[in-house]
């Protein structure tokens, strides 16, 4: 299989700085976004802490098995998957140590999602309210469930999901990275088939832009770069409320070598 990648982060129309951030590792086929909160410049500063911690660990677990595991591993999940929930279990210890040393950092934490390949496995780990989405067949399915206390009433039924996206809570999150000494990080595992569409996003992009818009634009871009940027588009066009971010990964068929060398001969004959 081969991936391709788009991404793209955005201010907003409202918001001073961007607090989102992302880190993309092609060689590891590794992915992670992060939204940070604290304001003014502590939200920045824990989105790119978390990112740059969650892709250190990961690197580093892939040249020694001896780098340890941070958090319970988990045992109906791979290795890879184990290793991926580590590196935000590692993460929420830097931010909150962060956090705790110098009052102007009090408060600081964010949302972390993290998607790992390896061949067609696919390895999901998540704190927050950022998502993952994956698109098969013309549907979209959410992979990761929000940390958030309308999107608990929507479990338990309190709330309708109408009244959730409604509500003015929808910014109240039950984990984030960094807010406390550990979190409980939410990880799964998915098999991926060419023609599959993966979407990380912020939720600067899902309180603008409903799923069925975003799996619109997902199958109608031509490219995984103009699906991100094109969502991104609309997440400003409806308001722009938030920082918006997003990174689309599109599994192609890997092409034959040699198939492409006759075609390329073919066209020079």
């Amino acid at each position: 299989m081969r991936i391709q990648t788009g991404a793209r982060t955005d201010l907003g129309r409202v918001r001073k700085n961007n607090e989102d951030c992302f880190l993309m590792e092609p060689s590891l086929q590794l992915f992670v976004l992060s939204d940070g909160m604290g304001g003014e410049a502590h939200g920045e500063v824990a989105s790119k802490l978390a990112v740059q911690t969650v892709v250190m660990h990961c690197q580093q677990s892939e040249n020694s098995r001896a780098i340890p595991i941070f958090g319970d591993a988990q045992p109906d999940v791979s290795e890879r998957t184990n290793r991926l929930a580590s590196a935000i279990h590692l993460a929420n210890k830097k931010v909150f140590e962060m956090a705790t040393a110098a009052p102007q950092h009090k408060g600081m934490g964010a949302t972390v999602v993290a998607l790992w390949l390896e061949g067609q496995k696919l390895s999901v780990a998540h704190v927050g309210d950022s998502r993952a989405y994956l698109l098969r067949s013309g549907t979209m399915e959410q992979l990761t469930a929000d940390h958030s206390l309308v999107a608990e009433k929507v479990r338990i039924g309190v709330l309708t999901p109408q009244e959730a996206d409604a509500s003015e809570m929808q910014s109240v999150l039950t984990r984030a990275v960094g807010t406390g000494a550990s979190v409980q990080v939410d990880s799964n595992e998915q098999m991926l088939l060419v023609g599959d569409t993966l979407l990380l996003c912020s939720d600067g992009l899902t309180r603008m832009v409903t799923d069925p818009e975003i799996a619109s634009t997902l199958l109608t871009s031509a490219s995984a770069q103009e699906a991100a940027d094109r969502l991104i588009e609309l997440a400003n066009e409806y308001g722009g409320q938030d920082n918006v971010s997003a990174i689309v990964l599109r599994v192609t068929q890997k092409s034959d070598g040699v198939l492409e060398r006759l075609k390329v001969w073919k066209r020079k004959s």
